[in-house]
């Protein structure tokens, strides 16, 4: 895996740009592996691996029998990946990594709730399309598509095979739109998305990691506001709303001049109806 460090904001513009069509993904620790929720949830609290692939099904099959209470329209929870992206949207452990098509949008999420060095890392996508792994050639994208139906049980849940599949469920729900979403499933939840990328043949990099260094972040955060890239855009409801008044409390805009705010100037500068 390569790894770069962008000095400053333009510079992580620029490397972005030589990075078109991939995937990327922020990390709020540089030092973090890329790993799912699940598979930290259940290294933490369930080291023997060997259960596992039980211990998910079960979490599915409570999720399923309970979920549709909540739900007009159940027809999610058939479908392996759409129930996955459920569970993961509404906060459960789960193996999906979330990745966007956009560098901002995962900037952002590096770096929102970040204290020191953060990191954005790329997927190839354009090159992962055709690569397959180098222990069985024939286990192509299409042929492990766990949007069909057996095919999470069949390539996945069991933890056994070194791969990875890409993409959105045939159904996107508002966040995944609003974040130009889109998840990579791992074969095996023991290992980090690199060492499982390993297994993979291809003449280019799979995958990149670009550090963001704790002085750039007000730079970066700023321009990502003007950019409307908040968690009120990316969260497209009330809970990304509240979520976005975080970073109004860091910054400190300027004020009215003094004969505007003795005219009715509103709080936020302007001028009340």
């Amino acid at each position: 895996m390569d790894v770069l460090t962008a000095r400053d904001w333009p510079q992580f513009i620029a490397l972005a740009d030589e990075l078109d069509g991939w995937a990327f993904r922020g990390q709020q620790v540089a030092s973090w592996p890329l790993l799912s929720s699940l598979s930290r949830r259940l290294a933490q609290f369930c080291p023997d691996a060997a259960g596992w692939p039980e211990r998910e099904r079960r979490a599915m099959r409570i999720f399923r029998r309970k979920a549709h209470i909540y739900l007009e329209d159940r027809a999610a929870l058939d479908e392996d990946l759409r129930c996955l992206a459920m569970m993961q949207h509404h906060g459960a452990p789960t193996r999906l990594l979330d990745f966007t098509k956009s560098p901002f949008v995962a900037a952002f999420f590096a770096l929102e709730r970040a204290v020191g060095d953060a990191a954005v890392y790329a997927l190839n996508t354009p090159a992962l399309w055709q690569a397959t792994p180098r222990f069985d050639a024939t286990l192509t994208r299409d042929r492990i598509d766990p949007r069909h139906p057996g095919h999470f049980e069949r390539y996945f849940i069991d933890n056994q095979h070194p791969l990875l599949w890409f993409g959105e469920p045939s159904r996107m729900d508002r966040r995944l739109v609003a974040q130009s979403g889109l998840f990579v499933v791992p074969g095996q939840l023991q290992q980090p998305l690199a060492e499982i990328l390993d297994h993979y043949a291809s003449d280019a990099p799979l995958l990149k990691k670009i550090v963001l260094p704790a002085a750039l972040r007000d730079q970066a955060m700023h321009a990502l506001y003007r950019m409307n890239v908040t968690h009120a855009t990316l969260f497209p409801d009330l809970d990304g709303l509240a979520r976005s008044i975080a970073y109004e409390l860091e910054v400190v805009w300027p004020g009215p001049p003094a004969h505007r705010a003795e005219a009715g100037a509103g709080e936020d500068g302007l001028s009340a109806a």
